[in-house]
């Protein structure tokens, strides 16, 4: 990386968020040191925004690898034991799922490679412990997807309840099949065949997506990301596909993400290459820019002068939407223009995902069904922006 001068984007990159404008949650995931001094009522709105934000088991794996546990408040440590057990649980669930989705799938040549929670849990990734998660995320080759597709619908898998126009939305224009659930276990899986729709405007090469993968030890056949892709994928899915139900959990991933292989020696000037062959440049910027002004996660300067820039006004839109989003969904972290913010991130999404008459005809559709449909048809959620309840994924973007 060559020396610059300071770019605009790299200079206000540096105007970190207040501590003040910090939400309790994030100020104690920073410096859980401060757990020690709340008090109970402090205790109480912390667990509710922790649990808005999926990120009970990450507050719970922190007292715990601390041995403060026992030193809280006593009505605070059973809701932190339920929070490790339950994410204890879901990760013995995953490995059991994911080896019958193995065997279930054997005949495939593969690879079947495992994105976001799934790879960070059974590869022993950064932001695993205590990581909630209510699904699987399986990206296979696209000319093994119909014979994947069969193959699980036999097996007793079968696709959620869509109206026609959702199941064409999935199938011509998403990177995924509309989602799965076993009918007799309840497990849900997503089906990808590339990292973004088709229709998007970031040009991405899906083959590329294959070069590599790292076998998962003890699994055969069953694959994760490198380190770069892995990183690249979470930087899309949050900042590319807006996906904000969750975002703070998110931005809490990526910032692991970044903290755990930015230790290792070679590791930025690879990120950057990768991101400019893969296309995930732009959402790489997003990502380096908010996780060091949210959560202060050390990186090299120099990577944003490297990095596609926003213009002045477009950054500062930006900043005052996801400074609104990236919090947790509890009414004590909400800002004026929570609302209007939700709704330019969720039409920012459509329109990176969609050419203009598409997206036109989307939304147009989409808005009809909220004005026309019960409540509980609309997204599985109370917004676009709203998580469905504690410990659950926002919907996916086709039943926005």
């Amino acid at each position: 990386m060559t020396a610059r001068p300071p770019s605009d984007e790299r200079r206000t990159v540096d105007a970190r968020t207040d501590a003040a404008d910090r939400p309790l949650l994030v100020r104690v995931l920073l410096d859980p040191a401060q757990a020690l001094t709340l008090s109970p009522a402090a205790w109480d709105l912390l667990l509710r925004q922790a649990r808005r934000s999926n990120l009970a088991g990450r507050l719970a794996r922190q007292m715990a690898d601390a041995g403060w546990l026992e030193r809280l408040p006593a009505p605070v440590q059973p809701h932190l034991h339920a929070a490790l057990l339950l994410s204890r649980r879901q990760t013995q669930m995953l490995a059991r799922e994911v080896d019958l989705l193995r065997e279930t799938l054997a005949e495939l040549p593969g690879p079947l490679i495992l994105l976001k929670g799934a790879a960070y849990a059974l590869g022993g990734h950064a932001p695993a412990p205590g990581r909630m998660f209510s699904d699987i995320d399986l990206l296979l080759p696209p000319d093994q997807l119909a014979r994947a597709e069969t193959t699980l619908l036999v097996h007793g898998w079968a696709f959620d309840d869509l109206d026609r126009y959702d199941q064409r939305y999935y199938r011509q224009w998403m990177h995924e099949l509309p989602p799965l659930h076993h009918k007799r276990r309840g497990t849900s899986l997503d089906l990808h065949h590339t990292l973004l729709p088709p229709t998007a405007r970031t040009p991405l090469n899906s083959r590329a997506l294959f070069d590599a993968p790292r076998p998962l030890p003890g699994r055969p056949g069953v694959f994760v990301l490198p380190p770069e892709d892995m990183l690249l994928h979470s930087a899309a899915h949050l900042f590319h596909e807006g996906e904000l139900p969750n975002g703070l959990r998110d931005l809490f991933d990526l910032d692991a993400l970044l903290r755990e292989f930015g230790a290792v020696d070679g590791f930025w000037p690879r990120l950057l290459a990768r991101a400019s062959h893969i296309g995930l440049t732009g959402p790489l910027a997003l990502a380096l820019r908010y996780t060091r002004r949210w959560l202060d996660t050390p990186f090299p300067y120099e990577l944003l002068d490297e990095l596609p820039a926003h213009g002045s006004v477009q950054r500062r839109l930006l900043d005052a939407c996801y400074r609104r989003l990236l919090r947790p969904a509890h009414e004590s972290c909400r800002l004026p223009g929570h609302d209007l913010a939700a709704l330019a991130l969720y039409v920012r999404a459509h329109w990176l995902r969609m050419p203009v008459p598409l997206l036109a005809r989307h939304l147009a559709r989409k808005g009809w069904a909220r004005l026309t449909d019960s409540p509980r048809d609309l997204t599985g959620a109370n917004g676009p922006n709203t998580p469905q309840a504690d410990g659950a994924d926002g919907p996916p973007p086709g039943r926005r």
